[in-house]
């Protein structure tokens, strides 16, 4: 399903006369005018998307921010902050974007933008669940030692019925149920890239548009073909649109995947073979194919 449909970046021309029409072309080496001048002379034609359409480019080539400046221009959720100058706003607004009538309000409410920081971030909260749940643990242990070594308690008032509670199932239990039965078990904790697949398959909804930044941090190559599948069965079977920026072979190669290469002057779609990354790969291997030839890799 396509929501987005298009997206124009402002020319040369409009950004320049939108900093002197509104007295903010007077930067100083203090002040950043970001994203101001990042695209202004690298002749990105308007994009048009597929159900899966994907961005890619090396390092400051964009990607990030055209993402960024889509979620402003669609309003999409989103968690973490992001890089942005007090001129981004005013860039938003020079932005086009053209939805289609599928875009309804629900749809926007569950569509999103997932960056590297929300996955990290989500792990740093699971992290410091389980390590509140250890500490709580280790106080209910010499809670339990405690209550229990209190034989001569006795209950004088109302105010000391908590007390007299603890005391009792110290007698009547191992320090393990007192534990157990006071404090919740641990959220299980998987590695970094389980995690981070996780996150995807719970956080991506049916019916949205989800732009995601470099989904692939964190997940191996077996980890990256499981979320390519995922992905297209979302836009197959659950109505999801994507717009993806990533250097992975794996989601750049997915089905009807429509690949811009940000990288070419004017920027333009491409076949994903044609990535200058992806033949840097392919002469990598090529020069190891002796060396790849000696193993058996049938599954």
């Amino acid at each position: 399903m396509i929501y987005l449909e298009k997206f124009t970046l402002p020319t040369e021309d409009e950004e320049a006369g939108h900093l002197r029409d509104s007295g903010k072309n007077q930067a100083t080496c203090y002040t950043s005018r970001y994203p101001f001048g990042v695209f202004s002379r690298r002749e990105v034609p308007e994009l048009s998307f597929q159900d899966i359409t994907v961005l890619c480019g090396g390092n400051g080539s964009g990607k990030t921010t055209i993402l960024n400046l889509i979620a402003e221009c669609v309003m999409a959720g989103r968690r973490s902050s992001f890089n942005q100058s007090s001129f981004f706003e005013d860039y938003v607004g020079l932005c086009g974007v053209e939805l289609s009538r599928e875009y309804t309000r629900r749809v926007q409410s569950s569509s999103r933008i997932i960056t590297s920081d929300d996955v990290f971030e989500s792990l740093l909260d699971l992290r410091a669940q389980n390590e509140a749940i250890a500490r709580r643990r280790e106080d209910l242990i010499g809670e339990y030692a405690d209550a229990r070594n209190d034989t001569g308690f006795q209950m004088r008032s109302m105010s000391d019925l908590d007390r007299l509670r603890k005391v009792v199932d110290a007698q009547r239990h191992s320090p393990s149920r007192y534990v157990r039965d006071r404090v919740m078990n641990d959220i299980p904790e998987k590695s970094n890239g389980e995690s981070a697949f996780l996150y995807f398959t719970r956080e991506i909804q049916e019916n949205g548009l989800y732009l995601l930044d470099e989904p692939e941090n964190s997940l191996s190559p077996r980890l990256q073909e499981k979320l390519r599948d995922f992905l297209e069965e979302s836009v197959r079977f659950y109505r999801c649109q994507f717009v993806i920026s990533t250097h992975s072979p794996f989601l750049l190669a997915m089905r009807g995947a429509k690949v811009y290469n940000l990288d070419s002057v004017p920027v333009q779609p491409c076949r994903w073979t044609e990535l200058e990354h992806i033949q840097t790969y392919w002469r990598f291997f090529q020069e190891r194919r002796g060396e790849l030839e000696e193993k058996d890799f049938s599954v």
